[in-house]
């Protein structure tokens, strides 16, 4: 009779193991795997930015030439706010200004000078040959509308803690000059920002930056027809409110036969009656080998978990309703234990994480299979290295085994 009862649950396995093969051949294991370069948008209020900085520019004016290098450069400071749309583009509002300085005309001296004449005449210039040049300054603003692209980020992927991004931006704005003679022109604006990142929300900038719009705005017109402006500052960005982004993830989808799952229900129907028959026999043999058929029905048994989750699936369910059946038929004292994969997720979580899965199985024995709870005890031992085949997969488990 032992010989047959042995038989028997050796039967018992091979349809167990017969149910999985025809689960397997009908479902796609899920993964997880980060989308390389790409990320997913935030919400508006995320990834909003201030700027800051101070300079020095040259102005390129009609005259310019006439006033030497030294007598173009005046201070530039500069401020923006702007919001990245997504790793790659962004949009911000600025603010450049201070004074130009050049040179200015006139040809009827001394009581009528140039625009924004200084007063000051330009050294050996200031003859009837050259028109009486005097030097020139003025004051004025620039707000314009810029785009801006991340190159670094472009061509090599988003990098949170990335140390240098090249960021060149081109846009539009208004010109405006504060002084009589009063000008408003409209003004092209380019540059390239090189960022350089200290902290998760600061950074130290270095800009280049030009305009260029119509020779009006700085009151002379004659043969040059556009006024420009080339300079160059450092400065600061300041990130605010919620920074970064997410990598979206990939995520394939468990496909269900139908006619799969009930082959696997008639499966399960014949795993139930024939452990109801095992139970009967193992009723007319004494207690002692009662004990040793229920611990071969019970022992090793475990229940696996997709990753990062700790929902029980049918087919667990199956596995959990043969050893509540045994649980319930010996005496003793098992213990659930929770497991988790070692290589994925902080510690905390996987701790966490052990627990819910025991908790749930725990839960299912109980609840759903009426194992006496005072029969049970929980135990979670968090992230563990691969406990079966090197497979990391076979650590996202629950084992039950009777104590000793």
């Amino acid at each position: 009779m032992k010989k047959f009862i042995i038989l028997a649950i050796g039967a018992v396995i091979a349809l167990g193991a017969s149910a999985q093969t025809s689960e397997t051949a009908t479902t796609v294991t899920e993964t997880i795997t980060p989308i390389e370069n790409r990320v997913m948008s935030n919400s508006f209020w995320s990834n909003w930015f201030i700027q800051a900085g101070a300079g020095a520019q040259m102005g390129f004016t009609e005259h310019d030439r006439k006033a030497g290098i030294g007598n173009r450069i005046s201070p530039s400071i500069e401020a923006a706010i702007g919001k990245w749309i997504n790793p790659n583009f962004g949009i911000r509002i600025a603010y450049n200004g201070f004074d130009v300085r050049g040179a200015t005309q006139t040809w009827t001296k001394p009581d009528i000078y140039g625009p924004h004449n200084t007063g000051k005449p330009i050294d050996g210039k200031n003859t009837h040959e050259y028109g009486y040049l005097y030097h020139q300054k003025f004051n004025y603003f620039n707000l314009h509308f810029d785009v801006m692209v991340n190159l670094c980020n472009l061509i090599g992927g988003y990098k949170p803690d990335r140390l240098y991004s090249c960021i060149p931006y081109a846009g539009i704005g208004l010109a405006h000059v504060t002084e009589k003679p009063i000008a408003n022109e409209l003004a092209f604006n380019c540059g390239i920002q090189n960022a350089f990142r200290i902290s998760k929300r600061w950074d130290i900038n270095f800009n280049i930056n030009a305009m260029i719009c119509d020779e009006r705005f700085s009151g002379e017109e004659g043969n040059r027809h556009f006024d420009a402006l080339l300079g160059a500052t450092v400065g600061a960005t300041f990130r605010f409110g919620k920074t970064g982004w997410e990598t979206p993830v990939t995520k394939n989808v468990t496909v269900v036969d139908n006619d799969a799952i009930n082959r696997m229900r008639g499966e399960m129907a014949q795993l139930e009656a024939e452990n109801a028959r095992l139970r009967a026999l193992a009723e007319q043999k004494p207690a002692e080998e009662v004990d040793r058929v229920a611990e071969l029905i019970a022992a090793g048994n475990v229940i696996f978990f997709k990753i990062d989750t700790w929902d029980i699936t049918d087919k667990s369910r199956a596995n959990l309703s043969f050893l509540a059946n045994a649980i319930k038929s010996t005496q003793g004292i098992y213990t659930v234990t929770g497991y988790a994969d070692k290589g994925t997720g902080t510690p905390e979580w996987n701790h966490e994480l052990s627990k819910k899965r025991a908790e749930a199985a725990y839960k299912c024995l109980t609840e759903e299979f009426g194992v006496p709870a005072d029969r049970l005890k929980i135990d979670y031992k968090g992230g563990v290295d691969d406990m079966f085949y090197n497979d990391p997969r076979c650590s996202r488990c629950v084992i039950v085994l009777p104590e000793k």
